[in-house]
């Protein structure tokens, strides 16, 4: 009986909010290449430090983004990154979100309503970027390194680093100005960095997109495999933030969607070389 009464008792105070039950904490991800899934498999977050052997952990939030809790980095500011913490819907190297609807063929009738979103915190510290990393292959490749275009988008940056290759124009989209830079380094990297911070975006994929096809350096019949959003730190990094990240589909057409293997952990991507 005594087992009862403590039940009962234990029943009543949950009943009355006096007896919390701890909920799941947000995990913490210190590994390499250790990465989780968020909002059921919507997203994928993943620590991936490709460019260095120094600690990086990230802490994420369920709502949709993480946080640099941890950044020992001290990279030369005239080379790569040390990584590129982020969050993303798709595949990167056979690691796939749930229902991105991607890969998904530039060409194809939904692509034009593909939508991204980010809103992101920054600290004083530190030398970084603040960018999406868009990927898009010939094929509708779910693992391996993209051959196609790499459209990355910089949203703010800190300390003297630059993107791939070298500047080639500049263009009025998305509410902002943007230096456009390009380089390829095995595939086509076309960066835009924004000419006065923004700490936030919400876009068509295809706004940058079309962009880049106009300029000769992507394809109407590529497919993209992922939208990233993150932060490619060269020194230190904690406190850099991605506080709320969507991206929607916008349904219909005639899309592949990728096997989901949530929390697979991808191999290690390649380096990029760096740039001049």
């Amino acid at each position: 009986m005594r087992h009862a009464h403590i039940h009962l008792i234990i029943g009543a105070l949950l009943a009355l909010g006096l007896f919390a039950v701890p909920a799941q904490a947000a995990p913490v991800i210190c590994e390499k290449y250790g990465s989780t899934t968020v909002q059921n498999g919507r997203y994928v977050v993943i620590n991936n430090v490709w460019g260095a052997d120094t600690a990086q952990c990230i802490d994420v939030n369920q709502n949709g983004g993480f946080t640099i809790t941890q950044a020992a980095h001290n990279k030369p500011t005239n080379g790569a990154p040390a990584s590129y913490p982020a969050i993303y819907a798709g595949c990167h190297y056979a690691n796939c979100s749930t229902g991105s609807g991607l890969p998904m063929q530039a060409s194809s009738s939904s692509f034009g309503s593909l939508r991204s979103s980010v809103s992101m915190s920054y600290p004083s510290s530190g030398t970084w970027d603040a960018a999406y990393d868009i990927w898009f292959d010939p094929t509708p490749r779910t693992d391996g390194q993209n051959t196609g275009a790499e459209i990355m988008i910089w949203l703010n940056k800190q300390g003297s680093i630059q993107p791939v290759g070298s500047q080639v124009g500049t263009v009025n989209l998305a509410g902002g100005t943007w230096q456009v830079w390009f380089g390829n380094i095995g595939w086509n990297v076309i960066s835009y960095v924004r000419t006065s911070p923004a700490s936030s975006l919400d876009f068509t994929i295809n706004t940058f997109y079309a962009d880049a096809i106009s300029r000769g350096y992507a394809q109407r019949s590529w497919y993209l495999t992922s939208v990233q959003a993150g932060f490619e730190p060269w020194v230190g990094g904690a406190g850099l933030a991605v506080n709320a990240f969507s991206f929607s589909s916008g349904g219909g057409g005639t899309d592949v969607t990728a096997p989901s293997t949530p929390g697979a952990p991808p191999p290690p991507a390649p380096p990029r070389p760096a740039p001049p």
